[in-house]
């Protein structure tokens, strides 16, 4: 029986372009009780971007992550990505719901390496799922910034087949009731600062203390519904 949930915190470009505040998220990240820091490889990249990320700032990265004694994942959007990747020891691996739809090719490379794959599939419109391969783990997400209870309708009722669920909500709600349903992974964006303009992804994150009661309750919800299945 699995009495252990996964709390990911999804940085992604909540920096807001400044690279070392990344070192300051990853830190709150850890307080808060997450299990993996995620970032984004291969979105909003360009050098004068907000996401610029090489492999010296990878390396900075994953660096950070063991300073502060937390797992670093990233999202592998496009093939360069994964190049970048390869070279550093990571235990898994993300796909993000564009990924799946624009590079198929690539997530296969990606499976072939063996280790855990979380994909997301909120780009994912058929009711079978993209990718026959024991490496894949899939994540119930709807890709709507922010996403409306409405848009929960399709959640399914128990995680039998998904693996987790990756949260574009306002609040925490919509991850309890993941959790509720037998989801063993949660991805949630994370700000330490949700009034800020510069992306839209402030606004449905969640601060280090809202991230702490996602844990410390989510971890308790998990355990009952373990315990009474």
């Amino acid at each position: 029986m699995k009495n252990k949930i996964i709390f990911v915190a999804e940085i992604g470009m909540n920096a807001d372009g400044v690279f070392a505040d990344n070192e300051k998220l990853i830190k709150a990240a850890s307080y808060a009780g997450a299990s993996i820091a995620k970032f984004q490889l291969g979105w909003r990249d360009d050098k004068s971007d907000i996401n610029f990320l090489d492999h010296k700032r990878v390396k900075k990265i994953f660096d950070w992550g063991k300073k502060y004694n937390i797992e670093i994942m990233f999202s592998i959007i496009k093939p360069y990505a994964f190049d970048i990747i390869k070279k550093f020891k990571v235990k898994r691996f993300k796909i993000a719901s564009r990924t799946v739809i624009e590079y198929p090719k690539l997530v296969k490379k990606v499976l072939n390496e063996k280790k855990e794959t979380f994909i997301s599939l909120g780009w994912w419109k058929k009711n079978n799922f993209p990718f026959k391969n024991k490496n894949a783990k899939y994540l119930f997400c709807v890709s709507n910034y922010p996403t409306q209870h409405i848009d929960l309708k399709k959640m399914p009722k128990k995680f039998n087949n998904y693996f987790g669920y990756s949260d574009h909500v306002v609040g925490l709600e919509a991850c309890f009731l993941a959790i509720s349903r037998g989801a063993n992974l949660i991805e949630k964006h994370f700000t330490l600062n949700k009034d800020s303009k510069v992306i839209r992804d402030h606004a449905l994150s969640a601060t280090p203390e809202e991230f702490k009661i996602l844990v410390e309750h989510g971890q308790k919800i998990y355990q009952l519904n373990n315990e009474i299945s």
